[in-house]
């Protein structure tokens, strides 16, 4: 692995339908699970949906539900109320998974300034169109701007440097569909270029009203019943759905020298336009498609055949599986005959079309496949679409969620496609990072935490005991040394001293009474024997 162009994944954050974390998106893959909630009459009446409207023979009651969109810690931001009240949940909702991306990675301190950049997309702002604006809440002059502010795609990205104090280049990414793993791409190019020592990407997507259905057309992208069935015989279309992620890169040379935590490394990656060879502007491309893998191997400098797995953009529509199929096929045949060896799957398969979090969402997933060295089941597959002509090609719909093998002595390798409407196409290669064993301090260690409320600081350390129970490998000494230099300092303070995992685990779980930091001012404590004299407090 050359380190001079790779980049490591050494953050991720995101929250999905029926998966709150990164941590229960993990399981909902493994375990097959669907994302996609079935709304009964009485739900959507309450909602506001007319029975007109969903009694009508082809409207399909179903969606991809993010839940708690509308809640918001504005203090902790240094929001007013009103302020987080005029922003869209977009925003809203990113800002909170770009620090916490940050936090995982370690370097979630706002103290000093980071030379971070953010690439970042959203979806248009239903937000402002359904609630904003019909509300009558908007004031004249101020009120305006700040609306404006706090809506605009333009200032997702800029707004999120402001609030975490990040001074690398802050760019606002759309390319329809293909709009995170797009913002990807181009912080890969900054990291390259020099421009930045990190980089956050990601996209977010909040479709209101949430509890809402759709009218199901012959032709259109939206499926009959609700289910997304990529590569199937059956696969009619997919369904919307709203979500978020972030991921943290930087370039790999710099996370190992700095003992960062790193998921996966980035080898490569590529972006272009299917300009006018499809048959309209909302159509794909076989050549574009087959155009961006192929560079996008040629930037990473390995063999198709390398690839153990492909995260596709896998829609689940009569005519957009066969042509990404046929587009795979066509890069890979560039470097490899064999047939039938890696793993093609579809993350629109649990979630729905997430559109601008769709490319991140698909990379979040395939970085955590590199992580645990599994594959995940491709849901609501049962026979292949014939179109696909699947043998004759170089893949395999994985049917259960598989321990993943590797070819020989070469690492995991997988690509990621996303193709927005419109023929902006990207693809990106990445690999699995093999730690080296390092020395590790062999004595106890201070873990400190801190946050902004006594409730706050017991949710962290029980999260924190419940991570060390589930990674038993976690060195004490790092972990310790990420809380003490990678965490804002809060009023509300607690610290265990522990020489081993056990131990620190029971202390954490041990009930405590917070008491804030400096609560009284400053007091002197004096030895009591009778010696202390005039002005000695001086």
């Amino acid at each position: 692995m050359s380190n001079d162009i790779s980049i490591a994944v050494i953050g991720l954050a995101g929250r999905f339908p029926k998966a709150a974390d990164i941590e229960s998106f993990w399981e909902l893959l493994c375990e097959g699970k669907e994302g996609i909630t079935f709304f009964s009459d009485d739900e959507l009446l309450a909602a506001g949906v007319s029975p007109e409207e969903f009694n009508h023979p082809d409207y399909v009651k179903a969606r991809a539900v993010l839940k708690d969109v509308d809640l918001f810690d504005a203090d902790f931001f240094g929001y007013s109320r009103r302020e987080a009240e005029w922003m869209d949940p977009q925003h809203r909702l990113f800002l909170e998974h770009a620090h916490a991306a940050l936090e995982d990675a370690g370097y979630a301190s706002r103290q000093e300034p980071l030379n971070v950049g953010v690439f970042a997309g959203a979806s248009s702002s239903s937000y402002l169109l359904l609630n904003l604006l019909p509300s009558g809440k908007i004031d004249a002059g101020i009120g305006n701007m700040q609306v404006m502010i706090g809506n605009e795609k333009d200032y997702l990205a800029s707004r999120t440097s402001y609030k975490l104090n990040l001074t690398g280049p802050s760019l606002a990414i759309q390319t329809a569909c293909s709009t995170s793993l797009t913002a990807v791409h181009m912080a890969c190019q900054s990291l390259l270029g020099g421009e930045c020592d990190m980089a956050l990407a990601g996209g977010v997507c909040v479709s209101l009203p949430q509890i809402s259905g759709y009218r199901y057309q012959i032709g259109s992208i939206a499926s009959p019943d609700g289910h997304c069935r990529p590569f199937d015989v059956d696969a009619k279309g997919t369904n919307g759905g709203s979500g978020v992620g972030v991921v943290l890169l930087k370039r790999l040379s710099d996370a190992i020298s700095d003992g960062d935590h790193i998921y996966a490394v980035i080898r490569g990656s590529a972006i272009n336009n299917d300009g006018t060879d499809k048959v309209g502007f909302t159509a794909p491309s076989q050549n574009g498609q087959s155009t961006v893998i192929a560079e996008a191997l040629a930037v990473a400098n390995i063999s198709a055949s390398d690839i153990g797995y492909v995260e596709a953009h896998g829609t689940g529509t009569p005519v957009g599986d066969p042509i990404e199929v046929a587009a795979l096929t066509q890069a890979f045949r560039e470097t490899t005959q064999k047939k039938g060896y890696c793993a093609l799957g579809a993350v629109k398969a649990n979630l729905g079309h997430l559109d601008a979090a769709a490319g991140i969402t698909g990379f979040i997933k395939t970085v955590l496949a590199l992580s645990h060295r599994k594959i995940p089941v491709t849901l609501n597959f049962r026979e292949p679409n014939p179109k696909l002509r699947l043998e004759q090609s170089p893949f395999y719909i994985p049917t259960e969620t598989l321990d993943w093998t590797p070819t020989g002595d070469q690492p995991r390798r997988a690509g990621v496609s996303s193709f927005g409407i419109g023929g902006s196409n990207v693809h990106v290669v990445l690999e699995e990072f093999k730690e080296t064993a390092r020395q590790r301090s062999q004595g106890p260690e201070l873990l400190v935490f801190s946050a902004r409320s006594a409730k706050a600081l017991d949710a962290m350390r029980e999260n924190f005991a419940r991570f060390l129970e589930k990674n038993p490998t976690t060195s004490l000494a790092d972990a310790a040394h990420t809380l003490q230099i990678g965490r804002t300092e809060f009023k509300f303070r607690y610290a265990v001293v522990a020489h081993e995992r056990a131990q620190a685990i029971a202390q954490l779980y041990s009930p405590i009474q917070a008491v804030p930091a400096n609560a009284n001012g400053v007091a002197f404590l004096f030895t009591g024997q009778g010696s202390s004299l005039v002005n000695v407090g001086r």
